[in-house]
């Protein structure tokens, strides 16, 4: 769903830009208490598998394809706001080296494909986390429900944006319902996607999903031959190994490389939802040529590399290596952000009360 630069006029544009760094800066700030000493090392990790999980197209209709959008498996795995942040730095890594989706378009695909898959999927999970027992199984079937309602709910803000601003003159209606329905089926798609993955960390490591951090069991202990709850004050003990994340990291990291590197290569070649839709519709009629064009990873392949299996695998693994770069680098600071305040904290205390 990356919208090219000339779907959306300049005045709309622009309005989706400032109303997307407002998000990201509430995200920022919001991040600081999500990027916990379990949290943070993981968030790049997360927009990294989310850059080569979308490489991966997958067909849902005649000549039509679908891929990850990424928020709801984001918020759900290392919070809402440090959600929000993850899609948007894979946003701007495939905007600025890939040439996919539009520079002036950038905060427009942040509204549509970061925040507001962020706010449909994490409401309709903690939602449905409230009426639902307090299991795992639960998690991931609340995952499945927000990912698969988040899609449309991006291609309804697609729409909206569209009767703003669109640059053709083609009908709302059409526009909606063309939208909204192929958009349905790729969040079936992104539902499976999100709930396989959101299980597989909850099968290893449930303390790293966020989303199920309300999940704890209680420790049980045998008394009389019944299991009974142990006293709060008595919490399992931890072992060292299952406290570091370094496991899960680079089993994280290895599979993203795998799937950019290698099975990428194997995806649909078809239009994705918007890019169909577009053409169908007519509303690509003033599409322009994106800024990046000419860079040398443009179209996730390496310029001069002649083998499209290796060109194409190569610009993946630059792209995951990027990514997974730049989003620790900020996840790093806003972590940095949250122990000076905690520290600061503190002493603010004292002195007010020495006061």
């Amino acid at each position: 769903m990356h919208v090219p630069d000339g779907f959306i006029d300049a005045p709309v544009s622009i309005a989706a830009g400032v109303a997307a760094a407002g998000a990201v800066a509430v995200s920022l700030r919001g991040a600081r208490r999500e990027l916990d000493e379990r949290a943070a090392p993981l968030a790049g990790l997360v927009a990294a598998f989310i850059f080569a999980v979308q490489m991966l197209n997958f067909p849902v209709a005649a000549g039509t394809s679908g891929h990850l959008l990424g928020g709801a498996l984001a918020a759900i795995l290392v919070g809402p706001y440090t959600g929000v942040l993850c899609v948007s730095v894979v946003l701007l890594m495939q905007g600025v080296l890939f040439a996919d989706g539009g520079l002036t378009a950038l905060g427009v695909n942040v509204m549509n494909m970061a925040v507001v898959t962020v706010v449909v999927a994490y409401a309709v999970f903690r939602g449905l986390l409230k009426l639902l027992p307090d299991t795992r199984r639960s998690v991931t079937v609340a995952a499945f429900a927000g990912a698969l309602l988040s899609v449309p709910g991006a291609a309804v803000m697609f729409t909206l944006l569209y009767a703003l601003g669109g640059t053709t003159d083609v009908p709302l209606g059409k526009v909606f319902t063309a939208m909204v329905g192929v958009h349905v089926l790729i969040g079936i798609g992104e539902a499976v996607i999100t709930a396989a993955t959101v299980g597989a960390v909850l099968a290893v490591r449930p303390d790293l999903v966020h989303g199920a951090r309300s999940l704890a069991a209680p420790l049980k202990l045998r008394v009389g031959g019944e299991l009974v709850d142990a006293p709060a004050a008595a919490p399992a003990a931890v072992p060292a190994a299952a406290r570091s994340t370094k496991p899960v990291w680079v089993t994280g990291l290895v599979t993203a490389l795998v799937l950019a590197g290698f099975v990428s290569f194997y995806a649909s070649t078809s239009p994705d939802g918007l890019e169909k839709v577009a053409a169908d519709k007519g509303i690509d009629q003033n599409v322009k040529e994106h800024a990046s064009a000419d860079s040398p990873l443009a179209d996730y392949s390496v310029k001069d590399v002649d083998d499209a299996r290796l060109s194409g695998g190569l610009a993946g693994v630059i792209g995951v290596g990027a990514t997974v770069a730049v989003g620790t680098g900020i996840f790093w600071t806003v972590r940095r952000r949250r122990a000076q305040d905690l520290t600061a904290a503190p002493a603010s205390s004292t002195a007010s009360t020495a006061v």
